[in-house]
């Protein structure tokens, strides 16, 4: 027996999950310290990549789709959701269970006025069998909830993949937009160098001032501080669309150049085909649609508990026993047994039970059915808003081009006419200054553009649908 101060020293020393002390302190305890080992027995996945081979965008999401957690969750998911359909079919076969029965017993039976001792031990093998012959709907529901059930997890699936697809896709042209900013300060630093060269030249020559040198040295200090801000944009993207991969963030590869991408020039269909295409490709649409079938098979489900429903039952197999009697010899004995039953249940009252199961499930289906139509006003707001974006992005960039066209005309014309003592100095840091924000706001237009169109069709679900092979003529 414990005295007080043992029992004392045991719960002290016993582990315990107990909640902080106080709430000004970090909490950490030896069950944290577990976690910790079994997080390190998961190590983060990777996989190889060439750091050599320049990567297209399908090929990038390609390994996105094989190696990303998500896809992998969602596949098993559907797989356990297979699995439970094949448990609610299961309920229309019988079920078969081998039973075996050992038993010995010794009892004392009154014959005449006196006590007889018998003893016996029997060995009983059988076979019991279960079989529900009619429900009246109630096992066909249940199938229809599963299979309902599993087309949803089926739908997620392609939607993880959408969402992948579209993930990728963005981190990858938002990468695009890093590099060719970069690309855009690296010209627009040797464009100012230049200008900085020829100033302290003309210095030297008498033809320039030191003002003009001074803010020619401002300008180019400028770009090159633009120069680190791109560089710096560019890892983050270039980190974001490794982690989108399902690769470290520091896993180093390459892209292809944004001016190896073709650009649309017009919209491809109308905001009505967008919108009709989105409704009938959209898997969240279609779940909703897999949920109101879900909702019927439990609403079929719960009228069936209103019908009787009959089963069968039966066992069969030998008996073998032996039995004695007082101090008598004893015997051996077998036997053929069997039990068949027919039974027909009836819930007669519930407590209103099956009432409300069938008000539940109605209410769920009614529920479902809004959900389409809510869901598909979202849809067609966002393809519509998606649309209206791709035809913004469109005109930007035809009017980008157009401006980075002039503003390297009117900087080679401000050098021209500065080298002719026409123009200042002043004149043609500002001409530059106008060309680096025009090649900036032409990349930006470019990738915005592509980033669009991903978007759209990302809201009309097409990133998933697999074009159908074009004819060879």
């Amino acid at each position: 027996m414990f005295s007080s101060s043992g029992d004392r020293s045991f719960c002290t020393s016993a582990p315990a999950q107990n909640t902080p002390r106080s709430p000004d302190k970090v909490w950490h305890s030896k069950a944290e310290q577990g976690l910790d080992r079994e997080l390190a027995a998961h190590p983060e996945a990777k996989y190889p990549i060439d750091t050599t081979k320049v990567y297209t965008l399908a090929e990038l999401i390609d390994l996105a789709q094989q190696h990303n957690p998500e896809t992998r969750v969602t596949w098993e998911q559907a797989k356990a959701r297979a699995a439970s359909l094949g448990i609610a079919r299961a309920a229309f076969y019988p079920t078969l269970t081998a039973v075996a029965l050992a038993a010995t017993l010794r009892t004392a039976t009154l014959i005449g006025e006196y006590f007889h001792r018998q003893t016996l031990g029997i060995f009983e093998p059988t076979l019991h069998v279960d079989y529900l012959v009619f429900d009246f709907g109630g096992r066909s529901g249940a199938v229809d909830v599963a299979k309902a059930n599993l087309l949803i997890a089926n739908l997620e699936f392609n939607n993880t993949h959408r969402k992948i697809i579209f993930s990728v896709s963005s981190a990858y042209f938002r990468l695009l937009n890093a590099k060719g900013q970069r690309q855009a300060a690296e010209v627009s630093l040797k464009n100012a160098q230049t200008i900085e060269e020829d100033a302290q030249s003309r210095l030297e020559n008498g033809l320039a001032t030191r003002p003009d040198v001074l803010e020619a040295t401002a300008s180019r200090t400028q770009s090159d501080y633009d120069l680190q801000a791109a560089i710096g944009a560019e890892d983050i993207a270039h980190g974001e669309l490794a982690t989108s991969m399902g690769l470290p963030a520091e896993t180093q590869f390459q892209v292809q150049d944004i001016h190896e991408l073709p650009t649309p020039t017009a919209m491809a269909d109308s905001i009505d085909q967008e919108i009709d295409r989105a409704f009938a490709q959209r898997p969240e649409l279609m779940q909703q649609v897999a949920r109101v079938r879900s909702a019927e098979g439990s609403l079929k489900q719960a009228r069936s508990a209103y019908i009787p429903t009959i089963g069968f039952s039966g066992d069969g197999g030998l008996a073998r026993a032996y039995g004695q009697q007082d101090l008598y010899p004893g015997h051996y004995a077998q036997a053929e047994v069997w039990n068949v039953g027919l039974q027909m249940k009836w819930t007669l009252f519930d407590g209103t039970r099956r009432e409300h199961e069938i008000a539940e499930a109605k209410a769920e289906k009614r529920a479902a059915e809004a959900n389409i139509d809510a869901l598909r006003d979202q849809i067609g707001d966002e393809v519509w808003t998606a649309y209206s974006n791709m035809k913004t992005a469109l005109r930007q960039q035809q009017a980008a081009a157009a401006l980075l066209a002039a503003s390297d005309q009117s900087y080679e014309a401000a050098r021209e006419s500065y080298s002719y003592g026409v123009r200042s100095q002043l004149d043609v840091i500002s001409a530059q200054k106008t060309l680096a924000q025009a090649r900036s706001e032409d990349v930006l237009a470019r990738t915005q553009l592509l980033l669009q169109v991903a978007d759209l069709a990302f809201r009309t679900g097409d990133l998933i649908q697999i074009q159908p092979p074009k004819a060879i003529p």
